[in-house]
């Protein structure tokens, strides 16, 4: 199929390393624009944006989606001739508005980390290991105008080890997740994937926040152990 790959983050690089090495035509990527980092405050790519153009991959930066905006009206206009037939994305980090979900035939495919509608939101890695769940995983689901709501087109599991930090686990589900991720393209490209709805209880993950990542030193043992791990490494940490 010909895919346009969303995603900024450093685990979203491993999901397009797979899909550029599979059967599809990657033939652009959206991510978001260069940011200042550093004492020099010079500008930098996102990962995604890096791997692309070593690829010779066209790369898309608009600041926002919204139709009516210089940006988005100019990525409508690249997206109608590019023609894409799925958008699959991995922690792109811009809102979509429900115009560009039709645009593909295939829709936007969401690679998210859990068990969907376990831990719907920014931080699933970080919300399993906090709350001492022993399963996660991802999940594969079509994007709908709700929060991480959408049709369920693929999973996968992952255990929880004992020792593991947020790091620890991301890892393991981008790597995992990648081939999921590439699966869920060759089954909507051969039509034997058959969507189904979430079913359960949703939980929500919400953004952490400097705050969040406080330890509450009256808590049990096991509970600091758990909230260190979820917010090792990273930023803000424990």
């Amino acid at each position: 199929m010909r895919l346009i790959f969303a995603g900024t983050p450093e685990p979203a690089v491993v999901a397009l390393e797979k899909l550029i090495a599979s059967e599809h035509e990657v033939v652009a990527v959206i991510t978001r624009p260069d940011a200042r980092r550093g004492r020099g405050r010079t500008l930098h790519p996102s990962p995604v944006k890096a791997l692309a153009m070593e690829h010779g991959i066209e790369v898309l930066t608009p600041t926002t989606l919204g139709p009516g905006t210089e940006d988005g009206q100019a990525l409508r206009a690249r997206l109608a001739e590019l023609q894409p037939e799925c958008i699959p994305v991995v922690a792109y980090g811009n809102l979509i508005t429900k115009d560009l979900l039709d645009v593909p035939t295939h829709g936007w495919v969401n690679l998210h980390f859990s068990l969907l509608p376990a831990w719907r939101g920014a931080a699933p890695v970080q919300a399993a290991i906090a709350a001492g769940d022993d399963i996660t995983g991802a999940t594969t689901f079509r994007i709908d105008e709700g929060l991480d709501t959408g049709v369920v087109l693929g999973t996968m599991t992952e255990a929880i080890r004992d020792t593991d930090t947020a790091d620890d686990l991301l890892t393991r589900l981008a790597y995992a997740g990648g081939d999921l991720l590439v699966a869920t393209m060759d089954g909507l490209a051969a039509g034997i994937i058959d969507p189904r709805p979430q079913e359960g209880e949703a939980t929500y993950a919400h953004k952490i926040t400097t705050e969040d990542a406080r330890i509450d030193w009256s808590t049990p043992a096991f509970a600091v152990d758990r909230h260190i791990r979820a917010h090792t490494p990273g930023r803000p940490g424990s």
